[in-house]
């Protein structure tokens, strides 16, 4: 059982309360901890949005390996841990339950960065008997979130996979990786690179309470204009789609970024687990009240009676009649606007070469 004990941040805030600048006002215990931080309600004018906080990860890999048969590749690889842009429903928010973190405030404001990030991964990509095969960017949190445009982890990143011509996909909410453009240029002459861009929903007010620190759905679209014009194979990412919230944006969303330029389209069905279900609920109710228990209802109809669904096969999609409209609506809406569901081609594998270091025998001839 866990001990309860005053929370020390000023914020006397309630559960579903959010202040500018941060998805989660509080810090809900994990599932792991042994004592929660309990907060004050009081009178008190609510404290300013609490600054980011980093922490330095020592890591011995990199890459990241999925076995998850309704997840459509092998490798995956994350500069860094938590993520700033805030958004309620993040299914990544569970992952700093391991740290004996909260999976609220701290998943948003603690960001775990990776400095060796392009080393370690030079690393492993030299290993004799490595299998090239695509690496996802951003599967778990957001590879251009904020702290990025200073510390730049993840265009060093980028440089060893240009430097192996190893092939990437990316799942970007952030224009920042406009400022790789040049990289993924490179990468493209190679059928190397495709991008997803995420867009969530169309209405700004919308986009502001459930993903605060993200670029406006405007600025996305610009995104994947600009990657289009560049030449860089890229598509949109319809996700999370919430029943009774965004979901009849999806026609909207697609046509709006087919006008952009994206080649191909996909959806996910909004996923609540662990701590996210009750962060997403209070949320829910504290952000838009009159539609909470319609919301909530239209969930577990697509979630066999339930709030989450971690079955394969069923979590991205859900079930029944109201998930089976949502695929039919999303296929009808693809072929509209000349949609392909994945990306056009497979990447190229076969361009993948580790480099000569320094001191090998290629190295002496070429001096």
């Amino acid at each position: 059982m866990s001990k309860a004990r005053p929370d020390p941040d000023k914020g006397k805030l309630p559960p579903g309360s959010i202040v500018r600048g941060r998805g989660v006002a509080t810090r809900p215990a994990g599932r792991f901890a042994r004592e929660e931080l309990v907060p004050e309600i009081g009178d008190d004018e609510p404290a300013p949005a609490p600054a980011t906080e980093l922490i330095t990860e020592q890591i011995r890999s990199i890459i990241s390996r999925n076995q998850s048969p309704d997840i459509p590749f092998e490798q995956s690889l994350n500069p860094y841990r938590g993520c700033e842009h805030g958004c309620v429903y993040c299914y990544a928010r569970p992952s700093h339950a391991y740290l004996d973190l909260s999976p609220g405030l701290d998943f948003e404001q603690k960001i775990f960065t990776k400095p060796e990030a392009a080393s370690v991964l030079r690393r492993e990509l030299s290993k004799p008997g490595y299998a090239c095969r695509p690496i996802t960017l951003g599967s778990n949190t957001d590879a251009w979130q904020p702290v990025e445009r200073n510390l730049g982890i993840t265009r060093q990143v980028l440089e060893v996979l240009v430097e192996f011509r190893h092939p990437v996909n990316i799942i970007t909410k952030s224009a920042l990786v406009e400022r790789d453009l040049d990289l993924l240029q490179d990468l493209a002459r190679d059928n190397l690179v495709d991008v997803l861009v995420s867009v969530t929903t169309l209405d700004d007010e919308l986009k502001r309470r459930l993903e605060p620190r993200t670029p406006g759905p405007r600025r996305r679209l610009e995104t994947l204009r600009r990657l289009s014009a560049a030449g860089i194979p890229c598509g949109v990412l319809a996700a999370p789609m919430i029943p009774g919230l965004n979901d009849h944006e999806l026609e909207s969303i697609l046509e709006a970024a087919a006008g952009a330029g994206a080649r191909y389209a996909g959806y996910v069905l909004l996923r609540l687990p662990h701590e996210v279900e009750p962060i997403f609920q209070e949320w829910l109710q504290a952000q838009y009240p009159l539609k909470a228990a319609k919301v909530l209802s239209l969930i577990r109809q697509v979630r066999g009676g339930a709030l989450n669904d971690a079955r394969f096969g069923r979590r991205m999609r859900g079930s029944g009649p109201i998930a089976a409209l949502l695929s039919q609506r999303f296929a009808a809406a693809c072929r509209r606007y000349g949609f392909t569901r994945e990306s056009e081609s497979a990447l190229d594998t076969t361009c993948f070469c580790v480099p000569a270091g320094p001191g090998t025998q290629l190295d002496w001839l070429g001096g």
